[in-house]
Order: C-alpha cells, then sequence, then structure tokens
C-alpha cells in the first residue's frame, strides 16, 4: 500500500494533481478541497489510498489521513466503489458524512451525485457506528447549526492553484455564485467540483 507521497506539485487539474516523487511524476485524484491546498511548484504531503484493479493501479490523495480513513471505510457499503467515495468527501466533509450516517439523514447523502435514497439508506445501514460520532458535530446537526458550506473558498482557491491571479478567481468565484446561492435555495450542498469547472469556463469565454 502506499500511504502518503511527498515531493513537488507540478500540476493541478480540476480532478487531481501531479505529485513528483523521486523524479517521476505521479498522478493522484483529488477532490476540490483538497486541491485547493496545493500550489504549483510547492512541495505538498498526500495522504493516500491505492485502488487496485485488474486493468489499472489507481492513486487517490488526501490532505489528511481521517479523509484517506473515511474515503477507504465508504467503499466497505455495498454498492460504493471509489468514484463514488472520492464525491461524497468532495460534497461533505468527513464529519458531515460521519453526521449524516449516525443520524440517517438520507437528504444530506443523496446531495452526493451517484447517491439516490435507496442507495443513502444502504449507506447508512451498512455504515452504522462503523465512521464514529462525533458527539458535537451531531448535536449541532440535531439543533440545525451544521456548518456554513465552504464552496465560495475551495472554488477561489482551486482556480489559484491552478494559476490564475486571486483577480481573476474574484471574478470568476461572483460569476458562480448566483448557482451556488440557487442551489443553497433549494436545500442543496453546492458541489464545488461542478462550480469550479463552470469558474474555469467563465475565465475561458472572457
Amino acid at each position: 500500500m502506499i500511504a502518503s507521497v511527498r515531493g513537488q506539485v507540478t500540476v493541478i487539474a480540476p480532478d487531481g494533481a501531479v505529485v513528483e516523487v523521486g523524479g517521476v511524476g505521479v498522478l493522484v485524484h483529488c477532490t476540490p478541497g483538497t486541491l485547493a491546498t496545493l500550489r504549483t511548484g510547492e512541495e505538498a504531503r498526500l495522504a493516500t489510498s491505492l485502488v487496485v484493479r485488474e486493468e489499472s493501479l489507481t492513486l487517490f490523495g488526501f490532505a489528511t489521513d481521517d479523509e484517506r480513513g473515511i474515503f477507504e471505510m465508504l467503499q466497505t457499503a455495498n454498492g460504493v466503489g471509489p468514484k463514488v467515495a472520492l464525491a461524497m468527501l468532495a460534497v461533505h466533509t468527513p464529519n458531515a458524512l460521519r453526521v449524516a450516517v449516525a443520524t440517517a439523514d438520507v437528504k444530506a447523502l443523496t446531495r452526493v451525485p451517484g447517491v439516490g435514497p435507496k442507495g443513502a439508506q444502504r449507506i447508512i445501514v451498512d455504515l452504522k457506528g462503523k465512521l464514529g460520532t462525533p458527539e458535537e458535530a451531531v448535536n449541532a446537526a440535531l439543533n440545525g447549526r451544521a456548518a456554513a458550506p465552504v464552496w465560495r473558498n475551495q472554488v477561489h482557491s482551486g482556480l489559484v492553484g491552478l494559476g490564475y491571479s486571486v483577480r481573476d478567481a474574484d471574478e470568476a468565484v461572483a460569476a458562480v455564485e448566483p448557482r451556488a446561492e440557487a442551489e443553497l435555495a433549494e436545500g442543496r450542498t453546492p458541489q464545488v467540483a461542478a462550480l469550479l469547472k463552470a469558474a474555469l469556463s467563465a475565465l475561458s469565454t472572457r
């Protein structure tokens, strides 16, 4: 198992990054939140999980060991593969997922692309008691005091990490803000990956 990689970040793309380790460029698939912590040309350390398939070896990277642990545990649920597990961590933090499972919050889980009501219920059943239940986070969710979404910072940081200026990132975030606000008004969590893609499109059409 490749537990982590450390090296200079040479490329940052919307769905992953290349980290040079011992002269070899290693492609690591990441969530937008993890990508937002990286900067091209700077050294980074990512906790990693290697997914082995008959036809491929795919490395997934995370900002923290906790995210990696949750990623691997999510895949023990029936019907959850690495792509869905990564999508879940792109939408929710590890603690938010713990809360969703602990409180059987089907609505929160179905905000993840590819997870429907039946799939969410199956995930809750399969993972009940396995992710841990941080008491303060659970109580906050039950009392309606869940943390505010962080899409704005993630999209902005992601754009800067891709080499755009702060001014360009500000303009792109402003361009996609109506879409994010509309999703929030409908009770949905803004999808950071989709917003980042829309922001990049807005920058390319200026």
